[in-house]
């Protein structure tokens, strides 16, 4: 018998990240990303980022910032312009911290999307774009290139 896959209703993305105090993940992912809250211990907090579970958990460790948005961020990808600039105006609204501000990638090209890069309090990278053709986001198989040549 052949197994069937799911249905991706049913399927949500799960990323757990590393921060240093719970307040101040409230205060970055609630109020300025506008995350649901779910669960929350003293150590952890779940989040609902656009219908998927993002789960801070704090650490003790130093977390230092990186040299450049590679190799380690998350974000989302919009299948909408005016979700993705609603977010944009948001992020401006509650002054989050832009990594890299609002730009179009790869003007005239077939990977050509919008895109914008926050950093929370304790130094994630989060990216959030919008394609202009849907086939680039896991399509194009005849262009090598992924994200910026260093």
């Amino acid at each position: 018998m052949k197994s069937q896959r799911p249905t991706t209703d049913f399927i949500l993305f799960h990323l757990a990240f590393p921060v240093t105090n719970i307040p101040e993940t409230k205060r970055f992912y609630q109020q300025g990303l506008g995350c649901e809250l779910g669960r929350e211990s003293p150590q952890s907090l779940i989040l609902k980022l656009y219908g998927h579970q993002l789960v801070a958990h704090v650490t003790q460790e130093p977390l230092a910032a990186q040299k450049g948005i590679y190799p380690r961020h998350f974000g989302l990808v919009f299948s909408q312009q005016s979700v993705w600039q609603d977010l944009v105006e948001r992020a401006e609204g509650h002054q989050l911290a832009f990594y890299q501000r609002p730009k179009l990638r790869f003007p005239d090209l077939p990977l050509e999307h919008h895109t914008f890069f926050l950093q929370d309090p304790f130094h994630n990278l989060l990216e959030f774009k919008h394609y202009r053709y849907p086939e680039a986001i896991f399509g194009c198989h005849d262009i090598a290139q992924i994200g910026d040549i260093p």
